[in-house]
């Protein structure tokens, strides 16, 4: 009977051992799936009849595009800027306009640094990771190694930039002097971070500020840069772009 019951146990074990073996299985399967459907869901497009200029529909913005210069972190001019131009989708340079009447009306103006992203300039950001010869400009990552950026996610591989509804930007007055935000763009430090405890009470009034008309006009922000906002009901959410800025 002892041994009968032995082998009986083992048989549930190793049934029991099966059937998890099958369940693991499965569920990477699915997650496998998963992945591939999400893959195929988004596309490449180089369709640009869904864009403006920025300077079509607000005609005081300032721009500094930094992506058309060597001024940015890698220390070089990025692929696919072959003009200091500023696109967004229609829809979100709509909502850009009314966050643009409200902070007029507070005495501000907008400073463009970036909006709509080529996948080029993306997958250029990542071979300058990938390059182990090139440091670029360290004063933008000084608490970081190169490597950091990537796996910290600080650069995605896929940008909301390049679906066309996110722009990078900040506040200047109307004569065109500086809003002290407590950091600059493109900074891949904590200090970047919106809510950074650190602040002086004028930073975080003025990021307030930048915050609450850009959040009002149907934007989102994310927690790593007080500069982002992508539009919440954005056009293309799973289409990358990849004509070139000109």
């Amino acid at each position: 009977m002892n041994i009968f019951l032995f082998f009986y146990n083992k048989k549930n074990v190793q049934n029991q051992f099966a059937k998890g073996f099958i369940s693991k299985v499965f569920i990477i399967i699915l997650v496998l799936f998963s992945f591939v459907q999400i893959t195929q869901a988004s596309q490449i497009s180089y369709d640009k009849s869904g864009f403006a200029p920025i300077y079509t529909v607000i005609d005081d913005a300032a721009y500094d595009i930094r992506y058309y210069s060597p001024y940015n972190f890698t220390g070089n001019k990025i692929k696919g800027y072959k003009a200091p131009i500023a696109y967004m989708t229609k829809e979100s340079l709509q909502a850009l306009s009314i966050a643009a009447d409200d902070l007029r009306k507070q005495g501000y103006r907008l400073l463009i640094w970036d909006s709509y992203r080529p996948q080029k300039a993306v997958d250029n950001f990542v071979e300058w990771i990938n390059n182990p010869n090139d440091e670029g400009d360290k004063s933008f990552y000084p608490d970081l190694k190169k490597s950091d950026l990537l796996a910290g996610q600080y650069i995605m591989a896929k940008s909301g930039h390049t679906r066309g509804s996110t722009v990078d930007l900040t506040l200047i007055k109307k004569d065109g002097s500086f809003v002290n935000m407590g950091g600059t763009f493109d900074l891949f430090s904590e200090i970047s971070h919106p809510d950074y405890k650190k602040l002086t009470k004028e930073q975080k009034k003025n990021r307030k500020i930048l915050h609450d008309a850009m959040i009002k006009a149907g934007f989102k922000g994310i927690d790593s840069e007080w500069w982002h906002f992508t539009l919440e009901n954005e056009p293309y959410p799973d289409t990358y772009f990849n004509f070139d800025v000109e």
